[in-house]
C-alpha cells in the first residue's frame, strides 16, 4: 500500500523564503525582544563633549560680568595703596617779578620714577592675586573668563589711577605755592608719567591665569587607544 498523499498548504500559509532568511539572521537580542539601536557615528562623542564643555555660554557670560565688576572694584584698594606708599616729589615756589615759579627742589631725585614704580609693582601684585582668585572660583577657564579678567584689570588700573590723583596733593601747584609761601617745600601732585603701567595688572593676570590653568586645570578624559564604541577593538 502507498502512503496517502498530503495536500500542500494553501499559498497564504506557506512561509516565504525571505521571512525564513530574515528569521535566521535575527540576533538573539531581537528574538528576546531586546533589539539594540545602534547610535549614529559620533553621537556619543558629541554628548560627552557637550557635558565637558562647561555650564553653557549664558552662565559663562554671567560669571564673566561678575568677575569684571569684582576685579575692577579692586582698583579702589590699589588706588589707596598707591596714594599711601608712593613717594612724594618735593616742589618749591619762588617769586620772579610779579609771577610765581615752581620747580623741583631736588633735580636729581628719583621720586618721580618711584611713583610710577610703586604703581607698577602694586598692579603686578593685584594681577597675580586676581588671577589666582578667579582660577579658584572657576577652574575650567574659558575665553569669556580670560577676557573678563583682562577688562576688569584694566578698569581697576584706571580707577586706581584716578582715585590716587584725586586723593593726592592739590593739582594747582601755583595756588599751592602761594598758599604755603615762598621757599617752602610742598609735595607735587600724584600723577602717573608712564601710562604703560596701566597695563601691568591685566597682563600679569592674563599670564598667571593661563599658566596655572595649563598646569593645574582639569583635563578631559581620553578614551583608551583602539577601543570601539562597545568596548571591543575594531576588526582590522
Amino acid at each position: 500500500m502507498t502512503a496517502p498523499l498530503t495536500p500542500p498548504p494553501p499559498p497564504h500559509q506557506r512561509p516565504s523564503q525571505h521571512s525564513q532568511s530574515s528569521g535566521a539572521e535575527q540576533s538573539p537580542q531581537a528574538a528576546n525582544g531586546q533589539a539594540w539601536q545602534v547610535p549614529p557615528a559620533g553621537a556619543g562623542a558629541v554628548g560627552a563633549a557637550y557635558h565637558q564643555d562647561g555650564p553653557g555660554m549664558r552662565t559663562e557670560i554671567r560669571e564673566a560680568a561678575v568677575i569684571t565688576v569684582a576685579v575692577a572694584l579692586g582698583g579702589v584698594l590699589l588706588g589707596l595703596l598707591w596714594w599711601w606708599l608712593a613717594p612724594q616729589v618735593p616742589l618749591i615756589g619762588d617769586v620772579s617779578g610779579n609771577d610765581w615759579v615752581v620747580y623741583l627742589k631736588d633735580t636729581e631725585g628719583e621720586q618721580a620714577i618711584g611713583v610710577d614704580g610703586t604703581f607698577t609693582l602694586l598692579a603686578l601684585a593685584f594681577g597675580i592675586v586676581s588671577a589666582v582668585a578667579v582660577f579658584l572660583f572657576r577652574r575650567r577657564g574659558g575665553v569669556p573668563l580670560v577676557v573678563a579678567l583682562c577688562v576688569g584689570g584694566l578698569l581697576g588700573s584706571l580707577l586706581a589711577w584716578r582715585l590716587g590723583m584725586w586723593l593726592g596733593p592739590e593739582h594747582d601747584v601755583i595756588a599751592h605755592a602761594r598758599q604755603v609761601g615762598k621757599g617752602v617745600t610742598f609735595p607735587a601732585p600724584l600723577k602717573l608719567a608712564a601710562k604703560g603701567a596701566l597695563l601691568a595688572w591685566p597682563l600679569a593676570a592674563l599670564v598667571v591665569h593661563l599658566g596655572i590653568t595649563a598646569l593645574f586645570g582639569p583635563r578631559d578624559p581620553e578614551p583608551p587607544y583602539g577601543d570601539g564604541p562597545y568596548g571591543e577593538s575594531p576588526a582590522p
